[in-house]
């Protein structure tokens, strides 16, 4: 290790790396995610000094998981040293029954969702996350071991967004080694997981793996420089696919999408791979990304006329209409129903944000629920549109028309925003919104510099 790996990080290389990641925005209101651990408690003290010195406000968040005993006293022990510190923490507990498998995935999950939720109610737009140099390069070996492609071995962007908030990892080019003379200089103490060493993770047994790879020249500054490669790589593609959505795809605000045929076959493959990909993580409400190996499978058959009458993926129907392919929702699987009040906002089948409008008078009559209109609510609803839907599917295809967003109450469907109904009498309406978890357009992945060496 040279001496440049283990010096502590000084308030000038701090705001380096942040600035180098380019999204933290003024007036300054950060959040850190703070587990205890020497890269988070590093991460937190080093923001903390920034943000003040630019008027600014930061929060330690600590998530407790309640996974293993005393993690409780372990929250508690970390919103002290902060508060020594100056800093305003909080701790956000996970409650609810735990999974018994892949727990390390559902804690992650749980983790952001607690932490997005927070931000969002106390109007935080940018969350700080401490992952490092070595963190980077385990994160590629563990996708290279799945067999990932490009987007896989860009592990980790420096910038990322999730929903409202940001994610910003001004570490990536750090090794831990620094992180933790940084604390020993600052006088810090901080708390070992005993999970980073448990060999039942993956992760853990790369970290064992690390000294053996070095001896033959593999090393997380090596394996760091390839994600950084891997990530110019990724940004390129992203534009090009974006490039071919904006002139072969045809979203409708109803949550489906039309397809140019000849536009997509006729691309370069990983373009024409990431394109569709795109379109079917929008319209199926995956809470992942659509595997790639069946969109491979799937832009084959597409390619070689061997669809057939269509095909269901990753909540998806695929259709092939002459020229065009339909990319619907799949009406099994679709978000359960949600009630809903005059005045209320709720989320449905990840997809839509619906709210309603209209007087309250407290009736009980007048809680609705929003549900897929379906096969049933379609012939009521057909049966009183004043403008009948025709044949040639222009206003909304048949294959769609049971998965558009309903309101109703006991007596049948009140309103369907995309076909303009609302039954007669009603002062009720249905504001839907087509927003998507995975959207056709998302932040482009963010590129360090590879001519940036490793700080």
């Amino acid at each position: 290790m040279t001496r440049l790996d283990d010096t502590p990080l000084n308030a000038r290389e701090f705001e380096q790396l942040v600035t180098l990641a380019g999204a933290v925005k003024f007036p300054l209101r950060v959040a850190v995610a703070t587990s205890g651990g020497a890269d988070s408690m590093a991460l937190c003290l080093l923001t903390h000094r920034w943000v003040e010195n630019h008027g600014g406000k930061c929060y330690g968040l600590i998530v407790d998981h309640g996974l293993r005993p005393g993690s409780d006293e372990e929250a508690t022990l970390v919103a002290d040293w902060l508060a020594f510190c100056g800093i305003e923490a909080h701790i956000l507990d996970w409650k609810g029954p735990k999974p018994t498998r892949g727990v390390q995935a559902a804690a992650r999950e749980a983790r952001y969702a607690l932490i997005q939720s927070w931000c969002v109610e106390h109007d935080v737009s940018d969350v700080l996350l401490a992952h490092h140099r070595d963190d980077q390069a385990e994160t590629f070996l563990m996708r290279l071991g799945r067999k990932s492609g490009v987007d896989g071995l860009a592990a980790m962007a420096a910038v990322s967004q999730r929903d409202s908030i940001r994610l910003v990892r001004p570490f990536l080019q750090v090794p831990k080694a620094r992180l933790i003379s940084t604390l020993k200089h600052l006088g810090q103490p901080w708390i070992e997981d005993p999970a980073n060493h448990d060999p039942a993770y993956v992760r853990s047994k790369l970290r064992e793996a690390m000294p053996s790879l070095a001896d033959i020249g593999i090393n997380a500054e090596g394996l760091a420089l390839t994600t950084r490669r891997m990530a110019r790589a990724r940004a390129a593609l992203d534009h090009y696919a974006t490039e071919l959505i904006h002139s072969a795809v045809e979203c409708h605000a109803s949550g489906y999408c039309w397809i140019d045929r000849d536009s997509l076959v006729s691309a370069p493959e990983e373009i024409g791979l990431r394109a569709l990909s795109r379109v079917i993580g929008a319209v199926g409400a995956g809470t992942t990304a659509p595997r790639y190996e069946r969109v491979e499978r799937l832009f084959g058959d597409i390619r070689q006329n061997r669809s057939g009458k269509g095909r269901t993926l990753a909540g998806c129907r695929i259709i092939e209409k002459g020229v065009r392919i339909l990319v619907c929702r799949e009406v099994r699987g679709i978000g359960d129903r949600v009630t809903l009040k005059p005045g209320e906002n709720r989320r449905w089948d990840e997809r839509f944000d619906v709210s309603l409008r209209g007087p309250f008078t407290g009736q009980s009559t007048e809680v609705c629920e929003v549900r897929r209109l379906g096969a049933e609510g379609w012939r009521t609803v057909a049966a009183q549109l004043e403008k009948p839907l025709n044949t040639e599917d222009e206003i909304v295809p048949a294959a769609v028309r049971a998965t558009l967003p309903a309101l109703w109450d006991q007596a049948g469907p009140v309103g369907v925003p995309h076909l303009n109904f609302r039954r007669d009498g009603t002062k009720l309406e249905l504001d839907v919104r087509f927003t998507p978890r995975w959207p056709l357009e998302f932040t482009p992945f963010s590129v360090v510099s590879v001519d940036t060496p490793p700080i």
